[in-house]
C-alpha cells in the first residue's frame, strides 16, 4: 500500500451518510480504517450514520454487525411496527429497542468518543445537532425518514430524518482537532447492478416459522409494492409512492452532498454507489459491510496515500 502520508497523521473525525440499508457499508468501513491504524475520535452521523456511528461510540459496532448480518428479510420486516398515521407508515419503536438491547440507555456524553446524530426540526425547518442528551432520542430523530418513520418529538422539537438537510454532516466534526476527516458517502454515483427479488415474488426464506410465513409474505408484498413499483418488468408503470419518495430524497441528497464537500473539502471521500441496494434490503447487510471495507481500502490506497501498509 501508498505510504504517501507520515505516520503520525492517525487521527480521524469520521462521517457517515444517510441511505437506508447502503448505511451498513459504513460498518465495513470503519473496521477498514482501525484496520490501517487510525484511531476514530469523532463521528458525525445522519440517518443510517447515526445508527452505526452511535454503536460504534458506544463500543457495541461488532454486537450490532453480528446481530445485522444474520437478519433475513422476514427478520426486517418483523421489527417493522407499522402505523396507520397519517404522518408516517412506521413508528420505529421495535428498531430502538433492540438497539437499546444491545447498548443499553446511555446518554451522548458518555460515550468514550466524540458523537453527533443530525436531524432536522421540521417545524422549524433547520438542522439540528445532537451531541448530549439521551442516544436514542438522537437515532430516533435522525432516522425518521418524511413519509416511512413518524416524526420524533425532542424537547419540544418535531425531528426528522437529518439526510434531508445534511446528508453527509462534515461541519459536526470541525470542532474535533483530528489529522484527517474522512468521509462515506452512501449516495454515490451509480456505478453497481442492484441484485434485487422481484416485486411480488418473496417467497417463504430457510429458517421463516412457518406459522409466521403468511403474515411475513402479506407485509413483504405490501412493502415491495410500494417499493418496487419502478422494476424493469413493469416498465409502462409509475413509480409506487415510496419508490417515488425515495428517488425524490436521493436525489436532492445528491445535490446537497456535492455541494457539502466542495464547500468542506474533507481530506477523504469514500464513494458507495447508490444502487448497492435499495433503502430497505438489511438482509443483505455481509456484502453491503464488505462493500465498505473493499472501497474503504481502495480509497485509502489511492493517490492521497493514506494507508501505512
Amino acid at each position: 500500500m501508498s505510504t504517501g502520508r507520515s505516520n503520525e497523521t492517525r487521527t480521524v473525525s469520521l462521517v457517515l451518510g444517510s441511505g437506508g440499508a447502503r448505511g451498513l457499508a459504513h460498518i465495513g468501513a470503519i473496521r477498514a480504517l482501525e484496520e490501517s491504524g487510525f484511531t476514530i475520535e469523532s463521528i458525525a452521523g445522519s440517518s443510517m450514520g447515526a445508527v452505526v456511528g452511535a454503536m460504534h461510540a458506544a463500543g457495541k459496532l461488532e454486537d450490532y454487525a453480528q446481530w445485522v448480518v444474520q437478519l433475513k428479510q422476514s427478520d426486517f420486516f418483523r421489527l417493522v411496527d407499522w402505523t396507520l398515521s397519517s404522518a408516517g407508515l412506521i413508528r420505529g419503536d421495535k428498531i430502538i429497542k433492540r438497539l437499546k438491547d444491545l447498548v443499553g440507555d446511555v446518554h451522548i456524553e458518555a460515550l468514550p468518543i466524540d458523537f453527533t446524530a443530525v436531524a432536522v426540526d421540521i417545524e422549524q425547518g433547520r438542522e439540528i445537532w445532537l451531541s448530549e442528551g439521551s442516544l436514542f432520542d438522537a437515532i430516533r430523530g435522525s432516522i425518521a425518514i418524511p413519509g416511512l418513520f413518524t416524526p420524533h418529538r425532542y424537547h419540544g422539537r418535531l425531528l426528522v430524518d437529518g439526510g434531508i438537510l445534511n446528508p453527509v454532516p462534515v461541519a459536526a466534526t470541525l470542532r474535533s482537532l483530528t489529522d484527517l476527516t474522512v468521509v462515506i458517502n452512501v449516495n454515490g454515483p451509480i456505478q453497481m447492478k442492484s441484485h434485487r427479488q422481484e416485486p411480488g415474488t418473496p417467497g417463504r426464506e430457510n429458517g421463516d416459522k412457518p406459522e409466521d410465513a403468511g403474515f411475513t409474505i402479506r407485509i413483504r408484498n405490501f412493502y415491495n409494492d410500494l417499493i418496487d413499483r419502478d422494476s424493469p418488468k413493469l416498465e409502462d408503470s409509475q413509480p409506487g409512492l415510496a419508490a417515488m419518495l425515495i428517488k425524490s430524497l436521493e436525489t436532492m441528497q445528491a445535490v446537497i452532498t456535492r455541494q457539502h464537500l466542495a464547500v468542506f473539502q474533507p481530506d477523504l471521500v469514500v464513494e458507495i454507489p447508490k444502487d448497492a441496494c435499495m433503502i430497505h434490503e438489511f438482509h443483505r447487510a455481509e456484502e453491503l459491510i464488505d462493500l465498505g471495507y473493499r472501497r474503504t481500502i481502495e480509497a485509502l490506497d489511492g493517490p492521497r496515500g493514506y494507508s501505512d501498509e
